[in-house]
């Protein structure tokens, strides 16, 4: 079992309070997603659980966590600096169980991960790996340690729908606890049965948290259905206020016009009128008493409102935005061989995706196509890379990165698409280093959207989105006028978003049916 009892984050910066008085009881066989906003404090959450001091250097907390002496196993968002510079073979060599493996059991773990049996002997840096590698040296990691409970955020980054499938099969068989955060609905949907909703309502000025012990669309559905009721009968409330209090203000106004209008030479009637008035106001009490019981309307925290691109992103049906080919495609570091013969064209506002297993080569052929589309001068290219620092400066606030020129219109503009797209005043006021990854992803997108932008070159474009956001992020790719080329394994992002899929292999690269 694991408890929290009586939990308080308070961000120390801002003093913002990212969960008050939060309890929760998980048991073993319990999956537990934690869904929310970005920014909202779930990795934060989950840190806490783990090991209450990796959060002390940016928030203040209050609270106990009971477990009875269970092993956690952490799976951390990102990987550290100093992890990612120590070979493989470093690494797991830091976890004491390593050692005491059979070459039978490593060899079955590294079947199930898809990866080559001597890939925990290997001397290749760990910032070398793909970000999927990257994900599937961690999670064979944490493991081998033999955890009781499984500590997972954003497990289904990055890996491919292969080892996506293999994820959901580990989390549904597993015995003990899982608690994860993860932003592919699918997954969610197929593993979840148990939701955590971590919201910030009335503006972003006040935390809420809901513990549903149910699947993620059930929850979903009943959380609709129960606002929506509420919604009614707070608008029918509003309706009989609004009828009760003209009745009322005609009978204040005659009673007032008659007190005002008698003479002195009926005391009777004035004193008749003063009764009157007394009862009147006795009502007005009373409709205020009622009115601290109407229902109110419902608070809940709305998914960003944006829009890709304008007039001037569309392109013509007719016009060849790549024209691709290429003998072989090597590793970064030009020693391997990753794919031949590689050949495909995109015409018009087409959206593609390419997928294929990790370490495939997907992002090192991405890389390629943007440095050669982004040099074009017959179209306006943007490119999203997987790791948004390459682009991003860390150092500076979203509106400074934005509204480069210091133009105080411009910088007006910039806050307002920020408000859209769900950044308080004083989020707008952080360092990007401060930022979550959602929130870093969203400056990146409308950093495209104000360069006028008609091909977009994504690389995981809704890895760091919220499974409330990401339909939203769906429906605004799908609605952008231009040209997307892409690589994902969000199998809802190339259901609803996607024209064509490739598949890259060792062999080059297939179409494949959706």
């Amino acid at each position: 079992m694991l408890q929290i009892e009586n939990l308080t984050i308070t961000h120390k910066k801002d003093l913002k309070v990212l969960l008050e008085d939060f309890n929760c009881v998980l048991n073993d066989g319990d999956k537990a997603v934690i869904i929310g906003e970005e920014g909202n404090g779930k990795s934060t959450l989950l840190q806490w659980i783990f090991r209450p001091e990796m959060i002390e250097d940016y928030c203040e907390s209050q609270g106990r966590r009971i477990f009875h002496g269970l092993r956690m196993g952490y799976l951390p968002q990102e990987l550290s600096d100093e992890d990612k510079e120590k070979s493989i073979y470093e690494y797991f060599m830091e976890e004491d169980l390593f050692f005491g493996q059979t070459p039978k059991e490593m060899g079955r773990m590294s079947g199930k991960f898809g990866v080559p049996s001597d890939f925990f002997y290997r001397e290749q840096r760990m910032d070398t790996l793909s970000g999927g590698e990257r994900v599937k040296a961690q999670m064979m990691r944490l493991l081998l340690g033999k955890p009781e409970i499984l500590l997972l955020d954003e497990p289904s980054n990055d890996i491919d729908v292969e080892t996506l499938v293999w994820l959901e099969r580990l989390i549904i068989g597993w015995k003990g606890i899982a608690l994860y955060i993860s932003h592919d609905e699918t997954l969610i949907e197929n593993t979840a049965n148990m939701v955590i909703h971590m919201e910030r309502i009335k503006k972003k000025t006040q935390s809420r948290y809901t513990v549903a012990r149910m699947p993620y669309e059930q929850y979903m559905r009943e959380r609709r259905k129960r606002l929506e009721k509420q919604e009614q009968m707070a608008a029918s409330d509003r309706r009989e206020k609004h009828i009760r209090d003209e009745k009322y203000r005609r009978v204040y106004e005659s009673v007032g016009y008659a007190q005002e209008t008698i003479t002195r030479q009926n005391p009777a009637g004035g004193r008749l009128l003063k009764k009157k008035m007394h009862a009147v106001k006795s009502m007005e009490r009373r409709f205020a008493r009622e009115d601290e019981k109407m229902t109110e309307m419902p608070e809940e925290e709305t998914a960003i409102y944006f829009k890709l691109g304008g007039k001037g992103s569309k392109i013509p049906a007719g016009k060849t935005v790549v024209r691709y080919a290429l003998d072989e495609l090597y590793s970064p570091d030009g020693e391997r061989v990753l794919a031949k013969d590689i050949s495909f064209e995109i015409r018009g506002s087409e959206k593609v995706c390419i997928t294929g297993a990790n370490g495939a080569g997907k992002t090192t052929l991405l890389r390629r196509i943007a440095e050669e589309l982004l040099k074009r001068k017959d179209i306006r290219a943007e490119y999203m890379p997987q790791d948004y620092e390459d682009l991003l400066d860390l150092s500076v606030t979203p509106v400074d990165f934005l509204a480069w020129s210091g133009n105080r219109e411009e910088r007006t503009k910039v806050r307002t698409y920020l408000g859209a797209l769900k950044y308080t005043a004083e989020e707008m006021g952080h360092k990007i280093s401060e930022l979550s990854g959602g929130q870093k992803a969203k400056v990146l997108l409308l950093k495209m959207s104000l360069s006028g932008a008609n091909v977009l070159i994504l690389d995981e474009p809704t890895r760091n989105f919220s499974p409330l956001s990401g339909p939203v992020i769906r429906r605004m790719l799908k609605e952008f006028p231009g040209a997307i080329i892409s690589i994902s394994h969000d199998r809802k992002y190339m259901e609803e978003v996607c024209d064509r899929i490739y598949r890259l292999s060792e062999a080059g690269i297939e179409n494949v049916p959706k």
